[in-house]
């Protein structure tokens, strides 16, 4: 297994070394129509692409040039190499992803309206990765990490749940950052007063969440971010990332706040979106080797604000959600074409 820490690159100021991101949580197939605009009764033809909030936001650390693991289980079947091998190809450690031959590997129906916007359909009755378990939780498994990243899909009663609960705590007394996106899948509980009870407990272990303007009313009571900002900025937590699709994005601590415009353009597809914006973020902490995301000054949280609203809109330019995630270069000379148009 190749070290999981690497070479800062040139004219980074911190550290000699620069550590990587360690992700937890679902990997599934997502199967996104030939055709947009259709109801998923009516698509006939798919195409997968290997995909999981969790891991989009580690293939997009990975493709930017950071190192980034994922834990997690799939079934021991044809789907399951399938997304092993997308996340190999993709850069990500799969070290650490466990085999279950009584599992099965996630799937994902997906249909796109003509805007991008997608409805889903899952298919995790006896889902590999709820079954990732404390006992899989390994101290090797945060070796080299700087960042521990998860989202609220996997934190549904289950042997994935405690997991969580382990790696977390273990992150947190090794001083590790730890990164939250709720990412909100109200068709996967089974009762949406308990996905808010549990998103609400994991909150404050957080020092970073990230919440998109379609989640904020569900999660806080409240409309407006501002107003909702006393019930975020609990426990560890210390910044939230606000999100609102092509109309960009804001950072808040207690003791300021940023806000930067989307970059606008024509989107294909919308999914991983989100996660392209979380991991294109997450890159920038990484590569400045930044261990306490309330001492960046405003000026530089503006500058990765808008490189995550940049990576996040490119993203939305291709379909699928790993497989549309921008090497460092395809994502350079994408901007440049975006600046040579004057968009």
């Amino acid at each position: 297994m190749n070290s999981f820490i690497i070479d800062r690159e040139p004219g980074r100021p911190e550290a000699e070394k620069r550590k990587g991101l360690c992700a937890i949580g679902e990997a599934l197939i997502d199967f996104i129509p030939e055709c947009r605009g259709q109801r998923l009764k009516d698509v006939a033809a798919f195409k997968r692409a290997a995909g999981g909030a969790p891991a989009n936001v580690a293939g997009a650390v990975s493709r930017l040039g950071l190192p980034a693991r994922l834990l997690t289980k799939t079934g021991n079947d044809a789907f399951g190499d399938y997304l092993i091998e997308s996340f190999a190809a993709a850069g990500i450690d799969t070290s650490f992803i466990k085999r279950d031959s009584t599992k099965e590997t996630p799937l994902a129906f997906v249909s796109l309206a003509e805007d991008g916007n997608r409805d889903f359909q899952f298919y995790r009755k006896n889902s590999a990765d709820l079954f990732y378990s404390p006992e899989d939780v390994t101290p090797e498994v945060l070796d080299g990490c700087g960042i521990l990243h998860f989202g609220s899909v996997d934190l549904v009663e289950s042997p994935m749940k405690e997991a969580h609960r382990k790696l977390i705590r273990m992150a947190a007394e090794k001083g590790i950052m730890i990164s939250f996106d709720p990412n909100l899948r109200p068709s996967l509980w089974n009762d949406d007063v308990k996905m808010k009870e549990t998103v609400l407990e994991f909150l404050p272990q957080a020092d970073i969440v990230k919440i998109s303007e379609e989640e904020l009313e569900f999660i806080t009571g409240k409309t407006e971010i501002r107003e909702a900002l006393p019930k975020l900025l609990q426990g560890k937590t210390r910044c939230v990332l606000y999100t609102r699709g092509s109309d960009g994005a804001a950072a808040y601590t207690k003791e300021w706040s940023v806000s930067r415009p989307g970059l606008r353009v024509e989107a294909r597809d919308t999914t991983g979106a989100g996660d392209s914006f979380t991991g294109a973020f997450l890159s920038r902490l990484l590569s400045y080797g930044i261990t306490d995301i309330t001492e960046i000054p405003a000026g530089q949280m503006e500058d990765f604000l808008d490189f995550a609203n940049a990576y996040a809109a490119r993203t939305t330019t291709a379909e699928g959600g790993l497989t549309a995630m921008a090497s460092k270069q395809e994502f350079d000379e994408w901007m440049g074409r975006i600046k040579l148009s004057g968009k």
